[in-house]
């Protein structure tokens, strides 16, 4: 089968004299602790990623109390204190047309009397300059309405659109147990629109009560795909209308409590057909009340996919399997074109102390230790593989994350399947999780491409030629440039993350690269961006860039 291990060999046969020396995929410990659990995570530089959790009582500490917010240095593996106002807890975020990080919603104040409550905040985390974030920290204002929700969310989803800006979908009012009892069924944005009143959403009244943190998609005609507990729709930001499609086959869910997870797969030239994977989850009866489920319950292996044109949304879900159940996995792009799926566990539900028999306090067990690897052109039956992948010790449950860094590796961390923190103990199976690691594909040690002098904003439509560097072991038989958004990962879902692959082609003495942009911001969205060079499978180190203008939402260019 081929898999991102197997083809790297294939391309390296001149490299090594021996299978034992074969680069492969490897779990890498980078710090005993990351200060704060980390159940939220984004890439806002080069060289920083943001952790959130919520207001508790984690070790580190800032202005007198335990911090709920962290930057983490990708380059030294350490960890600063943000001085977060409002309890981040289980709140969504993305990164805007300029540039800035953007957390919305939240929790009560919770354990912490220095938190504010969350559920109507807006965070704002504005680029930053410096390589360790000196100086760097977020913005929030309570008392005005420009940065606070029109309507408190706790477990909202967010999707950077067309113009730049954030469509804000779903939550509840307030933290529940289990299922969404206190729902808030609609959407707004950020910056506000419609003067600034939500829009309803039938969609998610009907998905109730498995419908938290549902998970949507900018389509590259500007309609945004949104998936909650076994249902999903089209939805027109435009006309503010709802196309329903078919359900998730076979009674799967995939929103939490119920965690699965979703990706849109890579966009490709000419026509950047939109596709959109679904795995995990659970198929269980959403009327049955939690008390009388186990926390030893198979999740699904189900993984279904859709082609979202009129010929395949006509031809429905197309089901496949995972090599084994998975509640709360993350699938994450991969430059090549490949997702990783991991984290999660085989059996129970997201969530706290809610099911019959709970692990301590943490509602699903067995976690699964080892990723896979999805390979989306592959045949049908054809397309999962753990081989050469390695098997981390740290379980990965509730409250974990993972994103892809611009380094070409995957930073993992998190996970809590507790209320508020809990070290090890004899009778605690998952305790609060503060170390971090990397997970690193092969190409990591291996000499790899490089880009050079790539222009900090790259027009749409234009196209670039840029200097790169090509090690001689490559073949260049293959050649892929990937733009990506890298993504806001919390509760087993990647928001607003993205892989749109450039028409690109490398000159005759291997020298410089010629791509060109996508042509309008509904193929990507105008905002950051990661550029990567993929040769031979070989990936370079990312360049952190401006896709458009580089203008506040919303704009067009």
């Amino acid at each position: 089968m081929r898999i991102a291990a197997s083809a790297l060999l294939f391309s390296l046969t001149g490299l090594v004299s021996a299978a034992a020396d074969v680069p492969a995929w490897s779990f890498n410990l980078k710090n005993e602790t990351s200060g704060i659990v980390a159940l939220e995570s984004i890439i806002v530089s080069p060289t920083l990623a943001i952790f959130f959790d919520r207001s508790s009582d984690d070790p580190l500490q800032i202005n007198g109390h335990s911090a709920w917010g962290a930057l983490w240095d990708l380059e030294t593996s350490t960890v600063r204190a943000l001085n977060v106002l409002s309890n981040s807890f289980c709140a969504s975020g993305a990164l805007i047309s300029n540039g800035s990080m953007i957390s919305v919603g939240g929790d009560a104040p919770g354990i912490q009397p220095a938190a504010l409550m969350g559920n109507n905040a807006i965070r704002i985390f504005e680029p930053c300059a410096t390589q360790d974030g000196a100086g760097c920290e977020l913005f929030e204002s309570p008392n005005s309405t420009a940065f606070t929700l029109a309507a408190p969310r706790w477990y909202p989803s967010t999707v950077r659109i067309f113009d730049g800006s954030l469509l804000i979908i779903g939550g509840a009012h307030v933290d529940v147990v289990f299922y969404n009892i206190d729902p808030e069924n609609s959407y707004e944005f950020f910056p506000k629109k419609d003067g600034g009143v939500v829009r309803p959403s039938a969609f998610l009244e009907r998905s109730l009560p498995a419908n938290l943190f549902p998970r949507g998609f900018a389509l590259p005609d500007g309609r945004v795909f949104i998936v909650a507990n076994n249902q999903s729709i089209i939805y027109d930001v435009e006309t503010d209308t709802e196309t329903v499609l078919p359900d998730i086959p076979n009674g799967v869910r995939v929103t939490n409590p119920v965690d699965g997870s979703a990706i849109l797969l890579p966009l490709s030239p000419p026509a950047y057909t939109p596709e959109v994977l679904v795995c995990g989850g659970s198929a269980l009866d959403d009327r049955t009340q939690p008390a009388n489920l186990s926390s030893q319950q198979p999740a699904t292996s189900q993984c279904s996919r859709i082609e979202l044109t009129d010929a395949g949304i006509k031809r429905g879900w197309i089901v496949e399997h995972m090599l084994g159940p998975r509640i709360m996995p993350e699938l994450v792009h991969i430059p090549n074109g490949q997702i990783l799926i991991a984290n999660g566990g085989r059996t129970g539900f997201a969530a706290l102390s809610a099911v019959k028999d709970p692990v301590f306090q943490s509602n699903a067990d067995n976690p699964v230790f080892t990723p896979e690897i999805y390979t989306p052109s592959a045949a049908l039956g054809t397309r999962f593989s753990n081989q050469s992948m390695p098997t981390s010790p740290v379980a990965r449950m509730y409250h974990s994350s993972i994103t892809l860094t611009p380094q070409g590796n995957f930073l993992v961390a998190g996970s809590n399947p507790n209320n508020h923190t809990v070290l090890p103990a004899p009778d605690v199976k998952f305790p609060s999780e503060f170390r971090v690691e990397t997970l690193d594909p092969p190409f990591m040690q291996v000499p790899r491409p490089a880009l050079q002098s790539v222009p900090s904003k790259l027009a749409f439509g234009r196209t670039f030629t840029v200097p790169v560097t090509v090690p001689s072991n490559l073949a260049a038989k293959t050649v892929q440039v990937s733009l990506m958004d890298l993504g806001f990962s919390s509760h087993a879902f990647h928001s607003s993350s993205r892989l749109v692959f450039l028409n690109a082609r490398l000159s005759a003495n291997r020298r410089s690269l010629t791509f060109t942009m996508p042509p309008n911001g509904r193929i990507y969205p105008p905002g950051p961006a990661t550029l990567f060079l993929t040769i031979d499978n070989v990936t370079s180190p990312g360049v952190m860039i401006m896709a458009g203008s580089g203008r506040s939402p919303p704009t067009l260019e």
